[in-house]
């Protein structure tokens, strides 16, 4: 018997894909539920649930993961820092896989950005640019906002460093600010650059997508994989072996 999923945000685009692909994964979709839907009545059904709905709803789904032993896997985004933070810890009662982003490659670039940052001096002016489809409602994207976690994590700077954008006179940049820059238009899947910019040379790190059923398919593998292990907050360097 394959292992069945519940999906929440079943009729969003994310949700829609996923629901296509689960059973080329060797799984199954158990329940789909969407806004007016009865979640709980969805969640027991499913051995893993997989949340790709609105921000706003994550506290509920984790809170119903928690209450019938549910592994759960993460993929809304638009939590504030301070709301993600809160969410983490809840989140960590149960297997949890929670990522901004599934693709495999996306992950690579987490990890290739990760190394960066510990090798550059701060001499390296850091800069994260990312575009979406003209429909998606949050910015900075969730894999934006990780790439931007792993840099100031490297560099031991606070969220305080952030620069969304530049406007007017703003003076100098300075050697403690990481810029984000968002773009929205047309049907763009997801484009993220980290570039490290210093006197004399430019690192450029880029991932771009042309296709969703990446981020599907890596879901629906973080689904296999956090099946049976022990509650805490995992991510997709994890699931793919890149933590070891």
């Amino acid at each position: 018997m394959s292992l069945s999923i519940a999906l929440v945000g079943a009729r969003g685009r994310m949700g829609r894909t996923i629901a296509g692909l689960a059973a080329e994964a060797g799984l199954s979709i158990a329940a789909e539920v969407d806004m007016g839907d009865d979640l709980a009545a969805g969640i027991v059904k499913g051995d893993v649930i997989i949340d790709f709905s609105f921000h706003e709803t994550t506290a509920h789904v984790i809170e119903l993961a928690i209450k019938h032993g549910k592994p759960l896997i993460i993929g809304t985004t638009g939590h504030s820092i301070e709301k993600r933070a809160a969410l983490l810890k809840e989140a960590a009662k149960v297997p949890c896989v929670w990522a901004g982003n599934y693709s495999v490659g996306v992950n690579l670039l987490n990890a290739l950005t990760q190394q960066a940052a510990r090798v550059l001096s701060d001499d390296y002016d850091a800069e994260v640019i990312e575009m979406h489809h003209r429909f998606k409602k949050d910015a900075p994207s969730g894999t934006a906002a990780r790439l931007l976690e792993i840099i100031l994590e490297a560099r031991k700077l606070t969220p305080e460093a952030l620069r969304h954008g530049r406007q007017g006179i703003t003076g100098e940049r300075t050697k403690t600010e990481v810029g984000i820059h968002a773009l929205r238009g047309g049907d763009v899947v997801g484009d993220h650059t980290v570039m490290f910019a210093a006197p004399g040379e430019r690192i450029e790190l880029t991932h771009k997508a042309s296709d969703r059923a990446i981020f599907a398919r890596g879901a629906l593998r973080a689904a296999a994989w956090v099946h049976g292990k022990a509650p805490g907050v995992y991510d997709m360097q994890d699931v793919l072996g890149l933590n070891k």
